[in-house]
């Protein structure tokens, strides 16, 4: 990478803004009011998307992905840029982050992730973890289990893990087990091994969001009010035209299997919508809680809702961060 020659850089590192929480907790609108704020400064910026579902061309609505005028002119990057035929995960994401956060150092910019997709940023910042390829047979007798039996199987064969994860969780529990029994290793011993990570390599600047609950709900509830008037149900219905694989991440974003089953007359308009409120009210719950807990406890946050005030209270504290530390 090639070093940046602006005053903003510090201790030979350049920096990186992190703006991150659960969905709907204002995170694009502050991400665009720092680069706002930076600019006035004469230093450029871009954003960079940290969302697993905005990377989908498919699901500009119920992704929320942010409308050219939400962007106001700021140069936004890795938005829509998958197709929903691809399996995007967060490997890929990371290694392009990584080369977007490159080229725009040596441009001189300040790179501003935003996003609520955990896995993604720690990814980026911590590396990942060099699990080798499971073996298919393995693979497919874990999948194949009950998760309570899978469960209990992995209690034996990685207690911690087991210890861990919810017991009903079926993914994680049948990542987990299959790891073990394939390489094994656990899962843990392999995440000890992680690698990859920049957050050695630059000036971090983090800001995590998380408002109150009941603030959240309400807002997340009224969004998808939003979605479903503005096209989402449009959106689906382009998706289901081209007979993807129902296992495909852009078929199980938050919206698209509500909506599906309203498209084939299983459910209301009304109860699709209900379901799809709940569904992201329990993801904001599970991300409000990842935030909270694994990140860092010197990170900054926020714990009251955003105004437009506050926005722009934190774009300069974010901003005054990132140029003199």
């Amino acid at each position: 990478m090639a070093s940046p020659s602006v005053s903003f850089v510090r201790a030979g590192l350049p920096p990186v803004a992190l703006i991150a929480g659960p969905t709907a907790s204002g995170k694009s609108a502050l991400a665009v009011a720092l680069a706002k704020s930076l600019s006035g400064t004469g230093t450029d910026a871009l954003v960079i998307n940290a969302d697993a579902s905005q990377v989908y061309a498919d699901l500009a609505i119920l992704s929320a992905r942010p409308s050219d005028e939400e962007m106001a002119g700021v140069p936004h990057r890795l938005f829509g840029h998958v197709d929903g035929a691809e399996a995007h995960n967060a490997a890929r994401w990371s290694d392009e982050a990584r080369g977007v956060i490159s080229h725009a150092h040596a441009a001189g910019k300040v790179p501003v992730l935003v996003g609520g997709t955990g896995l993604y940023l720690r990814t980026l910042l911590y590396g990942i973890a060099p699990v080798p390829k499971i073996d298919p047979d393995i693979r497919d007798a874990v999948r194949a289990l009950p998760v309570a039996e899978a469960h209990a199987a992995l209690a034996k064969a990685d207690p911690e893990a087991a210890a861990r994860l919810n017991p009903a969780d079926t993914t994680r529990v049948a990542r987990a087990l299959e790891v073990v029994r394939s390489t094994g290793r656990t899962l843990g011993q392999w995440q000890e091994a992680r690698e990859g990570g920049i957050a050695g390599n630059i000036a971090l600047a983090p800001l995590i969001l998380l408002p109150p609950r009941d603030w959240l709900r309400d807002r997340c509830d009224t969004r998808l009010v939003q979605m479903f008037d503005g096209g989402a149900i449009e959106e689906v219905e382009a998706l289901l035209r081209r007979n993807l694989d129902p296992a495909l991440p852009v078929m199980r974003a938050i919206g698209v299997p509500q909506i599906a089953a309203h498209l084939r007359g299983e459910i209301s308009r009304g109860e699709a919508l209900e379901q799809a409120q709940a569904a992201t009210r329990q993801y904001a719950k599970r991300q409000y809680t990842w935030f909270r807990h694994q990140l860092p406890a010197d990170w900054m946050r926020h714990g009251e809702s955003l105004n437009n005030d506050s926005i722009n209270i934190f774009a300069i504290k974010l901003r005054d961060k990132l140029l003199t530390g």
